[in-house]
């Protein structure tokens, strides 16, 4: 049984699922499903075609499923998907997509967003996200699993963000950035790797050796970025480099962040 505080206002046709708290002065729209065991802390909205996954918490203030910050948007109906067990902080604003983008939003599972983040339309969030405070992902960007996004950053629209990559703080970030990178500064630059998140998800010396590497042939080696990657794909046998090696060769309508 769910225990929702009489100050809530829960529209017809809302779903709530079993076990959900809902606290005082939430709105829910009428196209909202919660997964089992959601809990609302207080004051949150959650509008529009928007489902939040079982054992998700969602913080005072969030402003969850409204619709795009996008001008084109006509009132067309769109969507937003957040997976399970997802973390959403105070203030924190996820959108729903555009017809022009695939008209679906998703977040994964496992998140973390902290207070002031926002999720623009479009954009797709892998599994064990972590965006700090007032970041902002813009439209369209592919962000992938076990990402780290410093806080005060900004993700240009229709960016790509490898899987285990992190961005430090205070960094605009306008190309796609390989997997496992490490970018920093003002202008994002591509620093090295992140090696001290591959050590702590246990990942082989071996292909901790082989990133390291193919990282210096991406720099220093000859040809254009792209040659560099081809020829890693033939040469290397490593599972991580071959990850990298797809992302660099996969499609995006932006550059890569090479290295400096």
């Amino acid at each position: 049984m769910s225990n929702i505080h009489p100050s809530s206002v829960i529209s017809d046709g809302a779903v709530i699922g079993a076990d959900c708290t809902i606290g005082p002065f939430c709105v829910i729209g009428p196209n909202v499903v919660l997964g089992e065991r959601v809990t609302l802390k207080s004051h949150v909205v959650i509008d529009g075609d928007t489902h939040v996954g079982d054992d998700t918490v969602i913080f005072s203030f969030a402003v969850i499923g409204e619709i795009p910050q996008d001008l084109k948007f006509d009132g067309e109906q769109t969507r937003l998907r957040i997976g399970a067990r997802n973390r959403i902080r105070e203030h924190v604003t996820m959108n729903t997509g555009t017809a022009q983008g695939g008209g679906e939003t998703r977040v994964g599972d496992d998140g973390l967003f902290m207070a002031g983040c926002h999720i623009a339309h479009d954009a797709k969030i892998g599994d064990r996200v972590i965006v700090v405070n007032s970041s902002a992902v813009a439209g369209h960007c592919v962000i992938e699993d076990d990402v780290i996004i410093g806080g005060l950053c900004g993700v240009h629209q229709w960016v790509r963000i490898g899987k285990g990559a992190i961005i430090g703080a205070v960094t605009m970030v306008t190309n796609d950035v390989v997997p496992h990178g490490l970018v920093q500064g003002p202008r994002g630059v591509l620093d090295g790797l992140n090696l001290v998140g591959l050590k702590r998800k246990g990942v082989a010396r071996s292909d901790i050796t082989a990133l390291r590497a193919a990282f210096q042939m991406l720099k220093d080696g000859e040809g254009t970025f792209q040659e560099r990657a081809k020829r890693l794909a033939a040469e290397s046998d490593s599972d991580y480099v071959q990850q990298m090696v797809a992302f660099i060769l996969g499609d995006s309508d932006r550059n890569f962040l090479t290295p400096g």
